[in-house]
């Protein structure tokens, strides 16, 4: 028996392991892009309770951008409303410089 043959209906080669022939199949290639913690978050919640979306992201190789794509968007919504909370309370970045406890005290209370 050949070591490799190839099927020319489908368009897939196959490899000999033990008695039978296994599809050589290869993700595809993607670009890695770096992970924050919010994106490492969101893989360990799709690893647990959303196995189907996560298998299907790592196979068609966009599990690393959708990743990379919500930790942007994570880090961006704590920006914004780390902005809007500085303005409710009229903290400045001038009493963040002069009085870094009451700039947090004002931050978190409100």
């Amino acid at each position: 028996m050949e070591k490799y043959i190839y099927d020319e209906k489908i368009g897939l080669w196959y490899e000999l392991q033990g008695d039978y022939y296994i599809p050589c199949l290869k993700l595809p290639d993607e670009e890695q892009r770096p992970i924050g913690i919010w994106g490492q978050r969101h893989l360990r919640y799709l690893r647990q309770h959303r196995k189907v979306l996560y298998t299907e992201l790592q196979i068609t190789g966009k599990l690393n951008d959708y990743l990379a794509d919500l930790n942007n968007q994570a880090e961006n919504m704590i920006l914004e409303l780390v902005k809007q909370m500085a303005a409710c309370e009229d903290s400045t970045e001038q009493l963040k410089a002069q009085n870094q406890m009451l700039w947090v005290q004002q931050i978190t209370t409100s």
